[in-house]
């Protein structure tokens, strides 16, 4: 975690305090279950509670582990010393590391998916925003960089808010998919503890019991969570680098806000660089890094290894940490970027009438004219505005060939923009539901 690409409330999940926090509340939790089944005194399951106030002592703990290399055995001597040995005897009963680590592992990712959910939120609305203020503003499409034909700012909104919107139910997904606990001891066979207990502790949690275990959570789920984690970023790259093209000298069809007293160069005054979306796609790229560590922690041996351990300890808080910090520049970059629909049609125009080939194509072979020989019609024509910049329906005015197979008439309604901006409205009602 880099505090410079960080967030206070996702970090504050992945703090010492807080998953000892957590540790104690499963612990606490299974002791009011074992009580509830006669498995161990009322009495001392009430005494764990004592300490349900106490802000855990992290350095102390680090302290206790240096001598007994082992982090929850650390952890249940510094809570004994909160709640007295002999009332702390039966913590922890019939439990392994991993009901501890797993379980707490799983809030933590769960709550993290709450607050990337919230910051898909603040996304999905700037760009549903910007979607209906431009719905009709003009731009040329690009394939492979080069002009195609027209399109709307609105429809290129549109289309990352129905790709965010894809990723939003996908990030559901893996939050249920994740948000499972596992109390069920050595091996995962509840041999010296009850499932009713796992049952209690995820309940307080708000998890799901897993239901089989071995002796960690199966790491597919967190896999599965990883990797969606990893799409979303993708999608953010996607944006962000569309915001870039724009933001080129040569394009201005967009850009990123410019903040009075904002420097663009260290040597060159004049500068204006679209700095915050290049960084969306560097931080995109360290997502994805924990994509295959996630993917290669699922082969474990036999019951249970360790070898994924170390990689969750890096991956949980950097990645949940960084797409946080993505999701809510992303959506400042959309909600203040700045338009220039003038630029748009400059841009367009720059090969007068070009864009309106196909329609001229079409109209061709439904005039009885071979689509070969269409083409050819056409392309010859094309080619002199990609040279000499010429207006191209002027040059199709001046091809007798194409005038007698089409008229005059028909070669100027040709050129009507609104052709290709008539199911907008169609498109954003299957987007956002309205129009």
């Amino acid at each position: 975690m880099i505090p410079r690409y960080a967030r206070k409330e996702m970090t504050d999940i992945w703090e010492p305090a807080t998953k000892f926090k957590i540790w104690y509340e499963i612990e606490a939790h299974a002791c009011d279950a074992m009580a509830d089944l006669g498995v161990i005194p009322r009495e001392n399951a009430d005494a764990v509670w004592k300490a349900k106030d106490v802000e855990f002592d992290v350095a102390r703990i680090d302290e206790i582990e240096a001598v007994t290399k082992h982090d929850v055995i650390a952890f249940l001597t510094h809570l004994a010393e909160h709640v007295g040995s002999e009332e702390a005897r039966f913590v922890h009963q019939g439990m392994t590391s991993s009901d501890v680590l797993d379980t707490c592992l799983n809030v933590q990712l769960v709550r993290a998916a709450d607050i990337l959910l919230d910051g898909m939120d603040k996304v999905l609305a700037a760009l549903k925003k910007r979607a209906f203020e431009h719905k009709d503003t003009v731009r040329v499409g690009r394939s492979h960089g080069i002009h195609a034909e027209p399109t709307t700012m609105g429809l290129t909104f549109a289309r990352f808010y129905a790709e965010m919107d894809r990723n939003k139910n996908r990030l559901e997904k893996a939050r249920w998919e994740v948000a499972t606990g596992a109390i069920s001891g050595a091996v995962g066979t509840f041999a010296n503890i009850d499932p009713a207990v796992e049952e209690h502790v995820c309940e307080k949690l708000g998890l799901r019991p897993e239901p089989i275990s071995t002796q960690v959570i199966p790491r597919d789920r967190h896999a599965m969570f990883f990797a969606t984690l990893g799409v979303i970023a993708s999608s953010i790259e996607n944006i962000a680098v569309e915001i870039r093209h724009m933001q080129r000298t040569e394009v201005l069809e967009g850009a990123e806000f410019f903040s009075m007293g904002q420097k663009g160069s260290s040597a060159m005054p004049h500068k204006k660089n679209p700095v915050l979306t290049e960084n969306l796609t560097g931080l995109a790229r360290l997502v994805r890094m924990t994509v295959i560590p996630a993917m290669e922690n699922v082969a474990l041996w036999h019951e249970r290894d360790i070898s994924h351990s170390s990689v969750e300890r890096g991956i949980g808080p950097d990645a949940t940490v960084t797409l946080d910090f993505a999701l809510n520049r992303l959506a400042g970059v959309v909600d203040k970027m700045l338009i220039f629909p003038d630029n748009m049609l400059d841009n367009m125009n720059k090969f007068p009438g070009l864009v309106m080939s196909q329609r001229v194509l079409l109209a061709l072979t439904q005039a009885g004219v071979s689509r070969e020989d269409a083409y050819a019609m056409v392309q010859r024509n094309a080619l002199k505005v990609w040279e000499e910049r010429l207006d191209f329906r002027e040059l199709l005015l001046a091809d007798d060939e194409v005038v007698a197979a089409l008229g005059v008439d028909a070669i100027n309604e040709k050129f009507d923009m609104g052709y290709h901006t008539k199911h907008v409205d169609t498109i954003f009602k299957r987007v956002f539901g309205e129009a």
